[in-house]
């Protein structure tokens, strides 16, 4: 009897696409802010997802020549509606709080893909798993520190922010499944551009000219980043690439600290380290494990 050779894995490209999706996605963050003080953030959102239609436009024709099931388009609308409102609580936010609490809350992520993995997909929680689950609530407490310090709108808008996105997340691992990274950006960037059009036209005022030149460029670095993520999807486990996004809060609080003088906060810092230690444990123990019973394909074959 022979034995199935897995799908081919390349964890180091995995680690070099999400190392190329933090980089992006700080960038992008640092731009939000800088716009989001003259414009309203849902105007700020649409801009960004219009924009970012002109970098996904060779892809629309992949779009076009596949043929997907009804189950995989309803994925893709159901995406763009959960990535719809993880946008519009991120770019409220970032005009709120600083660029490091930013990334240090979105750290959350994992920790809301690996609960909506145990609920909608089926997978195990262990015991693991729910340690992990309450040290990272632990980092948050730390970073928050509810009743030492008054915690604003910024901080709430970004709890939501990481539920969102972690429900982004688990749909946009099932599409890479189905479908390139291209397709899967492109409808993303569709889908999210059509949900915010409604709401900013409610709120929309005349942007400049130098405001629009920002919302390219930051349409431009999170379609970057959301493509780079998306390879690294297809490349490498999740459990290779997730503690690489970690490095995202060096770069962030650098940032910060250099471009809005942002002080750097130790609380913040702290409670990273604690989520950043649960989530890098859970994810080197799952490898672990995988690797002990996954067969080796070199082995020989009866």
């Amino acid at each position: 009897m022979s034995i199935a050779t897995p799908a081919v894995q390349r964890p180091l490209f995995g680690i070099l696409w999400m190392l190329a999706a933090g980089l992006f996605f700080v960038l992008m963050n640092a731009l939000v802010k800088h716009v989001g003080q003259g414009l309203p953030s849902a105007q700020a959102a649409f801009l960004r997802f219009a924009f970012g239609l002109v970098f996904v436009l060779p892809a629309l024709g992949q779009v076009r020549r596949v043929q997907f099931s009804r189950k995989i388009w309803r994925l893709f609308a159901l995406r763009g509606l959960v990535h719809c409102g993880a946008v519009l609580c991120w770019f409220y936010a970032m005009t709120q709080i600083t660029v490091a609490e930013v990334v240090a809350m979105n750290y959350l992520n994992p920790i809301y893909v690996m609960l909506g993995a145990a609920l909608f997909l089926g997978e195990t929680f262990s015991t693991r798993r729910m340690i992990a689950v309450a040290f990272a609530f632990l980092g948050v407490l730390i970073i928050l520190r509810p009743g030492l310090r008054e915690l604003g709108p910024g901080h709430l808008s970004m709890v939501f922010t990481a539920i969102f996105l972690g429900a982004s997340y688990l749909i946009a691992k099932r599409l890479s499944q189905e479908t390139t990274a291209a397709v899967v950006v492109a409808m993303m960037s569709i889908t999210v551009t059509i949900g915010l059009a409604p709401v900013a036209w409610v709120v929309w005022v005349a942007p400049t000219i130098t405001q629009l030149g920002w919302l390219v460029l930051v349409a431009f670095f999170a379609t970057a980043g959301h493509y780079a993520m998306t390879r690294a999807f297809a490349e490498a486990p999740v459990s290779v690439t997730q503690p690489v996004t970690f490095v995202q809060i060096i770069w962030a609080a650098a940032m910060g600290a250099w471009l809005f003088a942002e002080p750097v906060d130790i609380w913040v810092v702290a409670g990273a380290g604690v989520i950043i230690a649960a989530v890098s444990y859970i994810t080197w123990r799952e490898a672990m494990l995988n690797r002990r019973i996954t067969p080796n394909p070199n082995a020989a074959k009866s």
